[in-house]
């Protein structure tokens, strides 16, 4: 099976290989050393300043979400949420059961993110804005910098979920006056899923953190904060996906961000105008480079079963009101334009049988 998914995607060869070995013990200097290394080259990927501060949890993107709104809100405070799919609805439901007070910035499907939606939110009292900055859903990624002001303008803290943008749209912690950074390990990092991890300002450490209590034992930023300065996690960490995690982020730190993206990009453009040719049609909002989203209505779910089932070629489907309307092929991981034409010619193939 060839994936073409959003995550988990095509691992590199150099992760398969360390993935088949022994897994070490991690309460040593050796294994500290990578984890101190894996801060310092993470906090470099986003242009983090040095005196921002990590987390590294053994946990899926919906546990680091969950992470970061209770260790840096409460009950007294109210949050602006960025409601356009799965992702952001996500956020609400977390707010939901810790009882933390927030409006929705809903958009439907099709409709793009703009100042003029945000405008009636201004000057309301919200402590922070919450927002999956590329809502995997729907493909649609939001205009950061846009939301970066916002957040200036009306004294609000950003908490930006990258899970999905990291490594394939342009990410600036520090001149995006971003607050809290979430990514995790099976997307443009393609390394197995369990991992994820999270950079948080000084400013937000110094003026939320240390003063709320969380209310978790596991997920409690200061604990693992604190335990990182001697270069090792509260918790059995997942061992081996740090260990590639050291890896990966020195491979890509070799060949440069920009120019991943720049590849990324590259791909993802030429693929959505082959699709668009086949007479597919792509929405019209602005796009991660991380995957694009094929409008297939009525026959997305029987587009995926007979690319999976025939052509052994697995692409994202979606849930909800979106099941028979959009398929999501993902631009993450190790894949090449070759496979695109493979995958394009498939495409073409299970067309005809609509």
């Amino acid at each position: 099976m060839k994936l073409f998914t959003v995550g988990p995607v095509e691992m590199f060869p150099d992760t398969l290989k360390m993935n088949a070995e022994q897994t070490p013990y991690f309460r040593t200097p050796e294994f500290s050393e990578i984890m101190l290394e894996n801060e310092v080259l993470l906090k470099e990927s986003v242009c983090a300043p040095k005196n921002a501060k990590v987390v590294f949890l053994t946990a899926s993107g919906t546990a680091a979400m969950e992470a970061a709104v209770i260790n840096c809100f409460t009950p007294d405070d109210k949050l602006l949420v960025i409601q356009g799919g799965r992702f952001g609805k996500r956020f609400g439901d977390i707010c939901r059961i810790h009882k933390i007070p927030f409006d929705e910035v809903t958009l439907s499907f099709g409709e793009t993110l703009t100042k003029e939606r945000l405008a009636p939110y201004r000057k309301n009292d919200y402590k922070g804005l919450l927002v999956n900055i590329h809502e995997t859903s729907t493909g649609q990624l939001y205009d950061i910098n846009m939301l970066s002001e916002f957040c200036r303008e009306n004294k609000m803290y950003l908490i930006v979920d990258a899970i999905g943008a990291y490594g394939a749209d342009e990410i600036n912690f520090e001149t995006q006056n971003i607050d809290v950074l979430i990514v995790s390990s099976q997307k443009a990092l393609a390394l197995s899923p369990g991992a994820s991890m999270i950079v948080v300002s000084e400013r937000l450490y110094r003026e939320r953190v240390v003063l709320i209590q969380s209310g978790s034992f596991y997920l409690d930023f200061k604990q693992h904060i604190d335990n990182l300065k001697r270069g090792q996690t509260p918790f059995t960490p997942a061992v081996g996906i740090f260990l590639t995690l050291n890896q990966r982020l020195k491979q890509m730190r070799q060949i440069g961000m920009e120019e991943i993206r720049k590849d990324m990009h590259s791909l993802a453009c030429r693929f959505r105008q082959e699709v668009v040719r086949l007479g597919f049609l792509v929405p019209e909002y602005p796009l991660s480079n991380a995957l694009t989203p094929i409008a297939a209505d009525p026959h997305a779910e029987r587009l995926y079963q007979k690319l999976k089932e025939e052509y052994g070629m697995i692409v994202t489907p979606s849930g909800g009101e979106l099941r028979k309307i959009l398929v999501r092929v993902g631009h993450l991981g190790n894949v090449k334009w070759d496979d695109y034409e493979e995958l394009l010619t498939a495409i073409d193939q299970v067309k005809h049988g609509f």
